[in-house]
């Protein structure tokens, strides 16, 4: 486990996955989709400073202090995005790029535009039909709507039983569910997420989410 991201193994592999992208776009430069997924292992790889305190405390993305993210790296994933969109072929690593970079923009104008986010994730829903993509448009449609109307959302994409056991599911019901005042019902949801955790710093900030709402009144 990389709890503080300074794993030398980890960052390895990570530097030889964005080599083998760049070189993947050497070798089909015309080809849109191996331009998307570099582009998306860039955004994540920019980012990861700043995923972790010096302690290996988990930060989420909406807490990350931007300037440790490495922005020119952040500028080659923009240009590999932008030189994919002209192909005109709209592929899934696009689409998943596309999402990190609008969360960039977000970070760079602090105005993040959740309309266009749920329209992105419409679009990989109807490419992939990702149970994955539906929990996080669950998330964004919360953010342009309302709690309310993400956990309705989310309470159909429940109705998969592959979710069971899948711990975001479970954290981001959680999220919702406070966030509409039921504490209770969110404490239950953070247990079972934090059960299915297998990262010791992710399942910490579960416990402390889930321990500030029996100080909620």
């Amino acid at each position: 486990m990389d709890a503080t991201g300074t794993d030398p193994a980890r960052r390895e592999l990570a530097r030889e996955a964005n080599f083998l992208g760049r070189t993947l776009t050497q070798l089909l430069p015309d080809e849109p989709e191996p331009w998307g997924l570099l582009a998306l292992m860039l955004y994540a790889e920019a980012r990861r400073p700043a995923r972790r305190t010096a302690e290996g405390e988990f930060i989420p993305l909406r807490s990350q202090d931007t300037t440790l993210w490495d922005w020119r790296m952040i500028e080659e994933a923009e240009a590999a995005l932008h030189y994919a969109s002209r192909a005109m072929r709209i592929g899934r690593y696009q689409l998943e790029a596309a999402l990190q970079s609008a969360h960039v923009e977000g970070a760079r104008t602090r105005s993040v535009s959740w309309a266009a986010i749920v329209a992105l994730y419409d679009a990989l829903i109807r490419l992939t039909g990702s149970p994955v993509a539906r929990i996080n448009r669950a998330l964004a449609l919360a953010e342009l709507e309302g709690p309310h109307a993400g956990l309705a959302e989310l309470e159909t994409v429940g109705a998969d039983r592959r979710l069971d056991t899948y711990q975001p599911y479970w954290a981001a019901r959680a999220n919702l569910l406070a966030r509409t005042g039921s504490h209770q019902a969110a404490q239950h949801a953070y247990q079972r997420a934090i059960g299915l955790e297998s990262d010791p710093a992710v399942r910490e900030y579960l416990h402390r989410c889930c321990a500030h709402l029996s100080n909620v009144r």
